[in-house]
């Protein structure tokens, strides 16, 4: 069993923190990795581009110049492509949609492969919690220098989860979700301006934000969730 450096938001070490063995040793095929990560970038992609064709285009369609007498190219219209401002050829166009579907299973071996090896290189630290008084970047700031972690820095907080009773007219069962959390609101106020330092939700986190991170810092109530996620 792996064991993670717990930090406080003073930079100073209190303790060690396990690490579930199926997720320091976890591994996977490195060409499905590959093509998560690809899926990811292409599904981020609008496929919204657009120009317009000559006849598209709204011009006048006046004949630029007589047909002969000038010596020069005979032309037709000035929506034509050689004309600025006429159409364009072959430009990009709106597709229908690209979508590249991800295999639930897959996605998490592969989360749970990038999280291991961030753990193998010591890339992984563990904070109690992000309470904070107030918002204050020179906490935060100086908790990354005494830290020694610098380059691009991912902060993982624990989700909000709220269980509701519901009935279907015979049966009663109980039903987890996911609500609005408020409890990261001065934490995430204190990295805002720090240059490439960024908070999110452990349940919102994807490979390409792992791949990215140099180094991930997260809760011990994030990482509780992330393990039962993943494993």
């Amino acid at each position: 069993m792996a064991k993670l450096k717990k930090l406080n938001l003073t930079g100073q070490s209190i303790g060690e923190v396990d690490v579930d063995a199926r997720l320091a040793n976890a591994e996977a095929n490195g060409q499905m990795i590959k093509d998560y990560i690809t899926a990811i970038r292409a599904n981020a992609r609008q496929w919204s581009a657009s120009t317009k064709t000559r006849s598209e285009v709204a011009h006048t369609t006046r004949k630029p110049r007589p047909q002969k007498g000038s010596g020069n190219a005979r032309q037709g219209s000035l929506v034509g492509t050689q004309f600025r401002g006429g159409g364009r050829p072959f430009g990009p166009r709106p597709k229908f949609d690209q979508h590249v579907r991800i295999n639930k299973k897959e996605r998490q071996a592969a989360i749970r492969c990038l999280i291991a090896e961030k753990i193998r290189e010591n890339r992984l630290h563990i904070i109690p919690d992000t309470e904070i008084g107030q918002p204050k970047t020179k906490t935060i700031a100086d908790f990354l220098k005494k830290s020694g972690i610098n380059g691009r820095v991912l902060f993982l907080g624990e989700s909000n989860y709220k269980d509701l009773e519901m009935s279907d007219g015979e049966n009663q069962f109980s039903l987890r979700i996911q609500v609005r959390c408020d409890k990261h609101e001065n934490f995430v106020k204190s990295l805002r301006n720090l240059p490439r330092v960024e908070f999110m939700l452990a349940s919102n986190i994807s490979g390409y934000d792992v791949v990215v991170a140099k180094d991930i810092i997260l809760t011990e109530a994030a990482l509780d969730e992330l393990t039962q996620w993943l494993t």
